[in-house]
C-alpha cells in the first residue's frame, strides 16, 4: 500500500474468545462505557460497542453467544 500504512494483524474469530476475555471499559474524561474483548498480549480492547444500558452489554453477550456471568462491583 502507501508508504505510511501499518500492516495489522487479523482480528482473531468469535469463536476464539471466552467469557472471561469480556472487559468492560469507563472514559475518565467522556464517560463513554464500552464493552469487548480484551487481547492477551497487548491488552487492547477488540470488537468493542459503545455501552448506553444494561440492555447493550446483553445484546452484546448474545451476539457472541456467550453466558454472562455477573461478577461483583462491575457491569460483567
Amino acid at each position: 500500500m502507501g508508504l505510511f500504512h501499518r500492516r495489522r494483524a487479523p482480528l482473531p474469530q468469535d469463536g476464539a474468545f471466552t467469557e472471561k476475555d469480556v472487559a468492560v471499559e469507563s472514559s475518565i474524561c467522556t464517560g463513554e462505557t464500552l464493552i469487548g474483548f480484551r487481547e492477551k498480549d497487548g491488552g487492547r480492547l477488540l470488537q468493542a460497542v459503545v455501552v448506553r444500558s444494561e440492555k447493550d452489554i446483553a445484546r452484546f453477550y448474545r451476539q457472541h453467544h456467550l453466558r454472562r456471568t455477573i461478577r461483583r462491583g462491575g457491569l460483567v
